[in-house]
């Protein structure tokens, strides 16, 4: 399944969580220093969340 993580494509297993999009990214010491992920309705997603193919994820 690909998702994409700031418009970077990350792919990954079905059954992974928004964790292992963000780290596959590179993201995670973003989220560590207090930012937050998003979906791309600007709703705020945990990092346990599922992912669905396609999916768009914001560190902001």
């Amino acid at each position: 399944m690909r998702v994409y993580v700031n418009q970077k494509p990350v792919d990954l297993v079905p059954g992974m969580q928004v964790r292992h999009a963000l780290i596959g990214a590179g993201q995670m010491a973003k989220i560590a220093g207090g930012l937050k992920a998003y979906d791309a309705w600007g709703h705020e997603l945990g990092l346990d969340g599922a992912l669905t193919d396609g999916m768009k994820i914001f560190v902001k």
